[in-house]
């Protein structure tokens, strides 16, 4: 289907499927024109060879034809039902952006956020097939959002409107200090694509496995409440002090678009139980390749027969890799989510750093990456593309036309439906609260609003 990674169609079409998604987060896109010329090619090519036996592989095409042609036009027919019965469904439902006013002061840990995505980890939508391939429903998303708008940091929370009171919910079951407004979309008021600004735009991806977890809040002793404020080290701190210190003209967006996990990433394959292969199977292959790495053959010379044997050891795992394997089966036994990652970042020409561009693809994320677990890297590359050589991109249309698709996916919060399926990632609701959590009383960066107390309205049920 248009949402799913491989699996389902024509033999070999999961491997096609798989080559085309490592091409394509390698920064080539494959389109139907080389496919067609090549083909044209080869038979102009063998016709010159092997006129005789040409003629006659075409005559057979056409024999099979009452076969294939159905089938293909049946398959090609299908799949672009369900993918305008989908975008018919998503869009008629109504969208909220919602902004997070931190409180000035929370002692609150990131356990507090994992709490509030359990919440909306809801799986609910497309439970039978008339629902998801005749209605074209499919499972909620939402989009968390850190944002800087010429230095102010905000914090956003994208949602269908009928999820709104749920959300809302959640955030105050567990800060009722926090105040939630809705706001109005800034995607929508400046436009980084316009021709009066430069802009660049990247997307990320895990550098491993998405079995291996980043370096969470854990790995920070962040879980461990009651810990004086200079005694706290919190990985959020590093991402909102740079996005701070942009200058006034300057806007550097990050998206996480999230979603309750399947199967879809993997294939829809099965595991050895029969059952859908998800994330979890993958993270226990992974953690039975470590085992056995761990492994020692031990020789001993056999007393009857005077041969040299082999035998299999005792596991003798070392301390990174005893940690490695902890870290691993602590981030499956939590809920997962896909995780689209993406950023944007554009001024005006005279007020744009070229400068900050290198931060973003570096330091701006490293504190969560660790070279034992996982990290992240460049996914869908809408610059880099044409960086290479002057020839590449001659007056830089192909870079405007990216560009654009960027701020379109980004408005419309698009990873895993037409009119963009991205490379998306999975991750645990402990990674996902250390990406994005309330900051602590430790981080004091000047361009992150705070507010003294929420306010609301009387309960409605006072008496009267």
């Amino acid at each position: 289907m248009a949402d799913s990674h491989g699996g389902g169609g024509p033999p070999l079409m999961s491997l096609a499927q798989g080559i085309n998604h490592r091409i394509h987060s390698s920064g080539y896109h494959l389109t139907a024109r080389p496919f067609i010329t090549a083909f044209i090619v080869m038979n102009v090519a063998f016709l010159f060879l092997d006129p005789a036996q040409t003629f006659r592989n075409w005559v057979l095409l056409g024999y099979f034809a009452p076969i294939w042609v159905p089938a293909l036009l049946f398959k090609y027919t299908f799949d672009q039902w369900v993918r305008a019965k989908r975008s018919e469904f998503i869009a008629s439902q109504e969208t909220v952006l919602l902004e997070l006013r931190m409180p000035r002061d929370t002692k609150k840990t990131p356990l507090a956020i994992e709490a509030i995505l359990s919440n909306i980890h809801i799986t609910s939508g497309e439970s039978t097939n008339y629902a998801k391939y005749w209605q074209g429903k499919v499972r909620t998303w939402f989009s968390l959002e850190i944002v800087s708008l010429g230095g102010r940091v905000h914090f956003y929370v994208w949602t269908r409107a009928g999820f709104r009171r749920g959300v809302e919910a959640a955030f105050y079951a567990q800060y009722p200090d926090m105040e939630i407004v809705e706001a109005d979309d800034y995607s929508l008021t400046f436009d980084p694509g316009s021709h009066d600004n430069s802009m660049f735009a990247e997307e990320f991806i895990h550098t491993k496995p998405d079995a291996f977890p980043i370096k969470t809040y854990v790995d920070y002793a962040l879980d461990k409440p009651g810990a004086e404020p200079e005694e706290i080290v919190d990985p959020l701190a590093q991402l909102i002090e740079f996005m701070a210190a942009i200058g006034p003209k300057e806007h550097l967006w990050l998206q996480m678009v999230i979603r309750a996990t399947k199967d879809e990433k993997l294939g829809h394959k099965r595991n050895a139980a029969g059952d859908k292969y998800t994330w979890k199977d993958e993270a226990k292959d992974e953690i039975e390749k470590i085992r056995a790495s761990t492994v020692r053959k031990t020789s001993y010379v056999d007393n009857v027969t005077g041969e040299v044997k082999e035998v299999d050891g005792f596991p003798n795992p070392t301390k990174g890799q005893s940690d490695t394997l902890n870290a691993i089966e602590r981030n499956i036994a939590k809920q997962g989510f896909d995780v689209g990652m993406r950023t944007i970042y554009s001024a005006p020409k005279d007020a744009f750093h070229g400068a900050t561009i290198p931060f973003i693809l570096g330091p701006m994320l490293k504190p969560f990456s660790s070279e034992a677990y996982n990290g992240f890297k460049l996914g869908q590359k809408y610059d880099t593309m044409f960086n290479d050589y002057p020839w590449e991109d001659k007056g830089g249309h192909h870079k405007e036309h990216l560009h654009q698709l960027a701020v379109n996916n980004f408005r419309r919060r698009a990873f895993f439906h037409d009119p963009y399926v991205g490379e998306w990632m999975v991750m645990s609701t402990e990674e996902l609260a250390t990406l994005f959590h309330v900051p602590s009383a430790a981080v004091e960066t000047p361009g992150l609003p705070r507010i003294q107390s929420s306010t609301s309205g009387a309960p409605a049920n006072l008496p009267t």
